[in-house]
């Protein structure tokens, strides 16, 4: 069967959300899948003292701050700060203390979650920051209008609501000179699947599975955040894997490329162990 070929079967390997976007993820075994990607992905955000998104592009230390929900709560550690760990309330739908912000060129209404963790995270980062919240859906940011359909969203992720990547692809630039160290998390996914060869993914238009259909809307651009050491914040300095990547991963307009942004036909429970088929 050739790569990418109609009827090729993936299986889901592992499922990842990052609560707080820019901060450390966290590995489950199965995950509830809405419009805007999987719940509880990537609903905090960081913004700076100008209410702009903050992400490990600008502070790469951010790495190393881990973010877990439990009982409604929300709890940050720093790995490499002196700081105690924090928990704070995540705000209920209407909270008052609103703020607008600004990611990429959005403007979204949010909810400022508390001066608590405004503090925290200024002393962690080292610059004056805040937490906010997307508290309400139909406060999702539409997609890209030239790969999705008008009724599409993505909540405080880069531009869409899942990154579907190919664990076949990522050892096979692992294996490359200069990559060894080069981990699926410097990636960020949110659906890591198995079974495909490398770059078998580049032909995907639809994964159907669990009751689901995933539209893989648009090769995902790649940026420095992938040469940064997710467990150390340490960056490559041979600015590895977007190096080896730039010479043979390159799209029409001259992106360095790996995995695949998708869209979410319908709801319901992703697992790991899934098996998804490839469609048209």
């Amino acid at each position: 069967m050739s790569e990418g070929a109609i009827g090729e079967r993936v299986r889901v390997s592992e499922l990842w959300i990052y609560p707080v976007k820019g901060l450390r993820g966290i590995r489950l075994e199965t995950a509830d899948l809405e419009p805007w990607g999987l719940r509880d992905d990537r609903r905090f955000m960081i913004v700076d003292a100008n209410d702009r998104f903050l992400t490990q592009r600008e502070e790469p230390r951010l790495a190393m701050i881990s973010a877990t929900l439990s009982d409604g709560k929300l709890l940050l550690q720093s790995a490499a700060s002196q700081q105690p760990a924090i928990e704070v309330a995540r705000p209920t739908a209407g909270a008052t203390h609103r703020v607008s912000v600004v990611i990429w060129r959005d403007m979204v209404s949010a909810v400022q979650v508390s001066p608590e963790a405004d503090r925290w995270l200024s002393a962690v980062v080292g610059r004056a920051c805040r937490l906010v919240y997307m508290d309400r859906p139909e406060q999702a940011r539409p997609v890209d209008a030239a790969f999705g359909r008008a009724e599409d969203r993505v909540s405080f992720a880069d531009g869409f609501p899942l990154l579907v990547t190919n664990r076949a692809s990522q050892l096979a630039l692992a294996a490359m000179p200069g990559c060894a160290d080069v981990t699926m998390q410097r990636f960020r996914p949110n659906v890591v699947v198995e079974g495909p060869a490398a770059w078998a993914e580049d032909h995907w238009r639809m994964l159907t599975g669990a009751g689901i259909g995933l539209r893989i809307v648009k090769p995902c651009a790649r940026c420095v955040v992938t040469t940064i050491d997710q467990e150390t914040a340490v960056k490559s300095p041979e600015a590895e894997p977007l190096r080896s990547m730039a010479t043979f991963r390159r799209d029409g307009s001259g992106k360095v490329i790996f995995g695949q942004n998708a869209i979410p036909d319908g709801t319901g429970r992703l697992s790991v162990g899934d098996v998804f088929v490839v469609g048209s």
